[in-house]
């Protein structure tokens, strides 16, 4: 029998991590559509809705794992403190989220996170030595442009903002490229990705808690009261989409999302991820009629171009590593 080279397992590694990534993407773009059925029908404060869905995606998980797979419950007591400042990470990419569409509208709010990019790039390079190439800075800049497009940001009433939104918004794409780092590093220190999803978004729920009952002043769109907590009352179908919203798609984008870290360098699925308001917008077009202009397919195209440009050089990569494996081996 043939030995399975390392180039080959390389290989394998890297379509699976890209397929993976990709996957979730597509998973987490329909949290939008149940998140604007929620606000609009309901006018559920943001903070609380976030609360509830890590709630809830901790009450999916435990009886699932608990079921399947008992020993991913449990964690080393070493790794408690990183878990709890991942989750105070997801917490404040919530709220800093919040405050970006609150200050500067959903368009503005979509690109300004997805500056996380080339943050997640320059911070995997600085503190994990990941590769930072041309071709990955082509990626950055095609995906940037894209959500840009798509978002309709160009629009010149859409860049109205004031410094603090720009500044919050900025803080929102920052947090994001931290937890994406964060998720890479929670790989390499040998964490179950589904383990890591369970405490962190058990910490998060525990730091949202706190963080709803801050004054209006301080964080906007949280409960204020205990009462305010359970804003849907005895609504329950309202309950059902936001148990639906946390059991299906946070679980299956954010799960796989952390899976993914375990095969390719955070800035590379960081990149992957922008991908998602082209998944928000076919979804909307079947789900809710919304139909994409011009400049929308533009964008999507520019973001897929990226995500493949990408792929096609860490394939060359993996191939040209492969060769040379092969001259050694003669």
């Amino acid at each position: 029998m043939a030995m399975t080279t390392e180039p080959d397992r390389s290989r394998v590694h890297l379509t699976r991590g890209y397929t993976i990534a990709l996957i979730s993407a597509a998973f987490l773009s329909t949290t939008a559509i149940f998140i604007r059925h929620l606000t609009l029908t309901y006018a559920l404060p943001a903070l609380v809705l976030a609360f509830w869905r890590d709630v809830f995606v901790m009450l999916t998980l435990l009886p699932v794992l608990g079921a399947l797979r008992p020993a991913l419950l449990r964690v080393e007591r070493r790794h408690l403190l990183y878990l709890a400042a991942y989750g105070l990470v997801l917490s404040l990419f919530n709220i800093t989220w919040t405050f970006s569409v609150a200050l500067n509208g959903a368009a503005v709010a979509t690109v300004l996170c997805y500056c996380s990019a080339a943050f997640t790039a320059l911070l995997g390079w600085w503190l994990l030595k990941e590769r930072l190439d041309g071709v990955k800075w082509l990626a950055i800049v095609l995906s940037l442009a894209g959500c840009a497009l798509v978002s309709g940001v160009f629009a010149r009433s859409a860049w109205r903002i004031s410094v603090g939104g720009m500044l919050v918004g900025t803080a929102a794409g920052l947090s994001y490229a931290i937890y994406s780092l964060m998720g890479r590093s929670a790989a390499q220190r040998g964490l179950n990705p589904w383990t890591t999803l369970l405490y962190t978004f058990g910490f998060a729920t525990l730091f949202l808690f706190g963080f709803n009952l801050l004054p209006e002043t301080v964080v906007p769109g949280g409960a204020n009261t205990l009462a305010d907590f359970f804003w849907l009352g005895g609504v329950w179908a309202g309950w059902g989409v936001l148990f639906l919203l946390a059991a299906g798609p946070t679980v299956a984008g954010f799960g796989l999302y952390n899976v993914s870290l375990s095969y390719l360098p955070s800035s590379v699925v960081n990149l992957i991820a922008t991908s998602e308001p082209v998944f928000t917008a076919i979804s909307a077009y079947f789900l809710l009629g919304e139909r994409l202009n011009g400049t929308q397919i533009a964008g999507s195209l520019m973001i897929l171009s990226g995500v493949v440009a990408l792929r096609l050089y860490d394939g060359w990569l993996e191939n040209r590593a492969r060769l040379l494996s092969a001259d050694l081996a003669d």
